[in-house]
């Protein structure tokens, strides 16, 4: 009687475990593989959402950067993703890409927009990155256009040590939490920015450029109005020299990385600076053009002067621009 008790448990219990599905991943189990990813993450009380793009060539048991890309107001990482091809960027270079969701479609940066944690969000999500998906805490990357440049600013401030370096497009270093003199990074974080020169915001961003440098005790830039080169890359002693876009990149700084080539059009105009923390600074004005991200072919901040690629000049900056130790 006993042995019949027994054995009709053991098949209860063997019926029950059967039939009771095992519990779905949650988003901080997800499974580490290549694809499209919707991801979550709890920053304070709140529950915030990244876009995940993993290239088919990703390996877990290798440490790959990363890079982080910002939105524009009002939009979202799906129109980030759309607007920019980093995707594509990602499958031919071996990286991962993120796109953090604003709230409402917009990012707590400078003097705009809500009370949330947005510098604590990107955080995590670097963080996560490099927890689960073995993104390489060195090549951390952070990229922003309009809004998402802002932010992209002032997370380099106020998260030190966290990315190697930024890409702003039509944001930049300005508003009234830039203006104290102390408000500056404690880490070096090298960042290339691009402007169109018809930007409604173009004086604004240019001077918030000036004034990072000047905290940062870069190399001075050249002044406003300078002769444009003749097309031959200055000497090394003439780092900062302006270079209109001639196909040849100017020879980098001491101990810097080999700055991206530039693009083969007169209307694009860089200038090089390398900072006392051994950060770098490059700047790209582009004639004729607007608030825009340069190079999209479609999305709300489209480029129809395609006179230069931003996305292209950002991942080879990137690329050039480890964390230095």
């Amino acid at each position: 009687m006993r042995r019949g008790l027994a054995l009709f448990a053991l098949a209860l219990l063997t019926a029950c475990t059967a039939e009771t599905p095992a519990p779905a991943p949650s988003g901080s189990a997800q499974a580490v593989r290549p694809g499209d990813h919707t991801l979550t993450i709890t920053v304070g009380d709140k529950e915030r959402t990244f876009l995940l793009h993993v290239p088919a060539s990703y390996d877990p048991a290798r440490a790959v950067p990363a890079v982080l890309a910002l939105h524009y107001r009002p939009g979202s990482g799906a129109a980030m993703r759309g607007l920019t091809g980093l995707d594509a960027k990602a499958d031919a270079e071996g990286f991962l890409v993120a796109y953090p969701e604003g709230v409402g479609g917009q990012f707590n940066a400078f003097d705009c927009c809500g009370t949330q944690d947005d510098v604590g969000f990107v955080k995590a999500v670097a963080e996560r990155l490099v927890r689960q998906w073995h993104a390489d805490a060195d090549r951390l990357f952070l990229a922003g256009v309009s809004n998402g440049g802002d932010l992209s600013f002032r997370t380099a401030v106020e998260a030190p040590g966290v990315f190697a370096a930024i890409g702003v497009v039509s944001g930049g270093f300005a508003g009234g939490r830039t203006e104290a003199a102390d408000y500056r990074p404690a880490a070096p974080v090298s960042v290339v920015t691009l402007v169109g020169a018809d930007d409604p915001q173009a004086a604004a961003l240019r001077t918030g450029l000036d004034t990072w440098r000047t905290r940062l005790r870069c190399t001075p830039a050249p002044a406003s109005g300078a002769p444009p080169s003749t097309g031959t890359a200055p000497p090394p002693s003439a780092g900062a020299a302006p270079s209109p876009a001639t196909g040849t990149a100017p020879p980098a700084p001491a101990g810097t990385g080999t700055p991206p080539a530039q693009p083969a059009d007169p209307a694009v105009h860089r200038t090089s600076t390398h900072c006392q923390d051994g950060s770098d600074v490059d700047a790209y004005v582009v004639d004729g053009a607007g608030h825009v991200w340069f190079g999209a072919a479609s999305g709300e901040l489209k480029d129809t002067t395609a006179k230069v690629d931003a996305t292209r000049v950002l991942w080879e900056f990137f690329a050039a621009h480890p964390r230095r130790r």
